[in-house]
């Protein structure tokens, strides 16, 4: 792999990193985007106790080669340099500019939902697969669903990092957004802040196992049910819409760790009702606008990634 196209990863898993840490945006539909998904997952996958025999035995190139360790590493470092440098401005932006954050991503899922589902071959298997998952992520990403009563226990951690994980591989259903269901979400997020290192490598390990397991069932879907899958995605995707509107009532509050009152449970309205309700700026005009700014980019990276696959031939 050139140092051009490790970067490339590196920016493409900064990039997966951002989206995780907003509740609502999965880094799996960054990664779709990217054109890396199917790669990402069949990496994971072989992360398996044959290969890790091999590593353990001192046969560290063939190790590395069969679980595509150059691209993990580069894609990872990306992720966690995101998360890490990231966490505060996806905070500040979230509190001070939530209805521009929500529609820029907005428009970035829909052209998401659009770009997947063109790979789809339409008949009635995919139309009741897409039907299916796009009710379910409605229901699971509702704003108005009520979080589980925190439990900052050491096994309900592992728990969480194992369930979340699963989450943010998945287009279209936050792993953010399931830990915010999950009653972790903000006590993560300050963990990361303070490099709580107890903290981070427990939900580490939980995410870890996670991960391994549910990439070996998607990339079996994959295999054998290629088309039912990315139709389930594509629906998970567009259902997903519903947690990411940007204009919310909210319906009741918490008050955080540094003594700040937080939505905890929201519901969705018109850009007209949250000027009345609220008495402050919809933004309409620069909501649509970064919406559109959303929709386009997606657009734009694919453009990209054909030119650059033009080039390599």
């Amino acid at each position: 792999m050139s140092i051009k196209e490790g970067l490339l990863l590196f920016f493409k898993g900064i990039a997966m990193g951002a989206a995780d840490v907003v509740p609502g945006v999965s880094g799996g539909t960054i990664a779709f985007i990217a054109g890396i998904y199917e790669r990402l997952i069949q990496a994971i996958k072989s992360i398996n106790l044959s290969n890790l025999k091999l590593f353990f035995t001192g046969r560290f190139k063939e190790f590395w080669k069969n679980i595509d360790g150059t691209f993990l590493v580069c894609l990872v470092a990306g992720i966690v340099t995101s998360l890490f440098s990231l966490a505060h401005v996806m905070t500040y932006l979230l509190d001070n500019h939530p209805i521009l954050v929500w529609s820029f991503f907005f428009g970035l899922i829909l052209a998401s939902t659009f770009f997947v589902g063109r790979s789809v071959k339409w008949n009635w298997k995919t139309i009741i697969a897409f039907l299916i998952f796009t009710i379910i992520a409605f229901f699971v990403t509702s704003p108005g669903n009520s979080p589980l009563n925190a439990d900052n226990s050491y096994w309900y951690i592992f728990l969480c990092g194992a369930i979340a994980i699963c989450a943010m591989i998945l287009p279209g259903i936050s792993g953010s957004f399931i830990l915010v269901l999950l009653g972790e979400y903000y006590f993560i997020l300050e963990a990361v802040k303070t490099f709580d290192i107890t903290i981070i490598l427990i939900f580490a390990a939980g995410a870890l196992i996670g991960i391994i397991g549910f990439s070996n069932v998607l990339s079996w879907l994959f295999k054998h049910f290629e088309m039912i899958t990315l139709a389930s995605l594509t629906g998970f995707m567009f259902g997903s819409l519903n947690k990411i509107w940007p204009w919310k009532e909210t319906l009741t509050t918490f008050t955080n760790s540094e003594g700040i009152v937080k939505p905890l449970t929201e519901k969705n309205i018109s850009p007209a009702q949250f000027e009345t309700l609220t008495g402050g700026d919809n933004q309409l005009f620069m909501a649509i606008l970064y919406m559109v700014i959303g929709f386009i980019l997606i657009f734009a990276i694919e453009f990209i990634s054909i030119k650059l696959k033009q080039i390599k031939k």
